[in-house]
């Protein structure tokens, strides 16, 4: 039924979508405000950035390197910030890092945004924590706004994600994924697995009709 429900408004709230997110938006957590570029994916239209948040925000960050894998609009980077981490942000949407900067600054946070194909322009470094929101969905993305929601019609994403991810953890490394029941969790738990990696729930929460999870990601 809900698969159902999806398919018919789909159409509806695609253009709605397109209507609303014509120019910058506003999202809000707690006392950080920043503003979404229409090019960058925008937190407001799902459960998993907030349920994310949540969760980061009971971490203890004081002095803890932080690295927020595809940041997209940044707020989780920011909320590390707030905590006392060091925090290292990366993206391949360039005006999502622009951004980033500016409400950044505007909220008298420090963050390193850098531009980086998952680890590719990462320098290697021992991090406390790696957060991960990341697309899930298979199709192939057709310009950068659409790279923070398709992973490739062949799961192209996690099997590049998984493949580097090993060499960038260590023993004491905490490293934490959300992902959605809508998408193909087998198909990513088995890319995983390939990898010699290992996907554990830590938290499961459901919000209406949607159930997000996040996964402690290990090496085998």
């Amino acid at each position: 039924m809900r698969n159902l429900i999806k398919k018919i408004t789909h159409p509806f709230l695609k253009f709605g979508l397109q209507l609303y997110y014509w120019k910058p938006r506003t999202y809000r957590y707690e006392n950080i405000r920043i503003k979404i570029h229409p090019d960058v994916f925008p937190p407001h239209l799902t459960f998993s950035t907030r349920i994310l948040l949540d969760f980061v925000d009971e971490l203890y960050l004081d002095g803890k390197k932080f690295l927020e894998l595809g940041c997209g609009s940044g707020i989780i980077s920011l909320l590390a910030s707030k905590k006392g981490a060091v925090v290292t942000a990366s993206d391949i949407n360039q005006t999502a890092l622009d951004f980033l900067y500016i409400n950044a600054s505007a909220n008298k946070l420090a963050v390193n945004a850098i531009y980086s194909d998952l680890f590719e322009n990462l320098e290697k470094e021992n991090f406390d924590y790696i957060v991960i929101n990341p697309p899930y969905y298979p199709k192939n993305p057709k310009n950068i706004r659409q790279q923070a929601w398709f992973c490739g019609e062949g799961f192209e994403y996690f099997e590049k994600l998984f493949c580097e991810l090993p060499h960038q953890l260590t023993n004491s490394t905490q490293c934490f994924m959300i992902l959605s029941q809508d998408c193909d969790l087998e198909k990513i738990k088995a890319i995983a697995l390939k990898n010699a990696v290992a996907l554990d729930i830590v938290l499961e929460k459901k919000v209406r009709v949607e159930t997000n999870f996040i996964f402690s990601v290990s090496s085998l």
